[in-house]
Order: C-alpha cells, then sequence, then structure tokens
C-alpha cells in the first residue's frame, strides 16, 4: 500500500510539472522540438517562465533549468519540421500559452 501511494504520489507531481532542458544533441533528448514562425503552424503555443513556481500542468506554460537533473523534459531543437515530435510557438503573453493539437499533448505526460 506504501508503494502504491508514493508512485501515484510522483506520477502526480510529474503531470503538474513542466520543467525542461535543452541538450546538445538529438540522442540526449525525450522530445525533438521544431520552433515555427507562425502560431497557426505549432501543436503548442509556449510562454517561458522566469520562475519555476509558476509552472502550472501541461498549458504551454514552461520553464529551462540550467542542470539536466533538475528537468522533467529533456529537449533538443531540430531545423527540420519532419525531425520534430512536437511544433512550438513562443509567444509574448502568458495568457497566450495553449495547445493548438491535443493530438500531441500526450507528449507532456
Amino acid at each position: 500500500m506504501k508503494l502504491f501511494l508514493i508512485i501515484f504520489l510522483s506520477s502526480i507531481c510529474s503531470l503538474c510539472s513542466q520543467t525542461f532542458y535543452s541538450v546538445d544533441h538529438s540522442y540526449q533528448s525525450d522530445l525533438k522540438i521544431h520552433v515555427v514562425d507562425y502560431e497557426y503552424q505549432a501543436d503548442l503555443l509556449v510562454y517561458k517562465l522566469k520562475d519555476k513556481y509558476e509552472v502550472k500542468g501541461n498549458s504551454g506554460l514552461w520553464y529551462f533549468t540550467e542542470q539536466n537533473y533538475q528537468a522533467d523534459f529533456k529537449i533538443f531543437f531540430v531545423e527540420q519540421e519532419y525531425q520534430s515530435d512536437l511544433k512550438v510557438y513562443f509567444v509574448k503573453n502568458k495568457y497566450q500559452a495553449k495547445w493548438n493539437s491535443n493530438d500531441k499533448k500526450h507528449l507532456l505526460f
């Protein structure tokens, strides 16, 4: 029972967290990200947070850590769209962060 509770609470904490670390090589990454030029092309509109405590679930509010062991996801930015797992567009305002396509939402759980 104790083990089940620990696993359950760990999984809930990971659902609430969206911290990222940008790696230097694609083989080191959990996800390959392509940054698109326009909002309508993106699967996810991302707002880059300044403070980790502002992270709220899987809503496009991303916090980038400086250490890879602190990250929930290690990402690699690719040049070509076809190489990516997820297409993102970085927005200027926090309220703009959202999913355009729910099809890829499972990638960040």
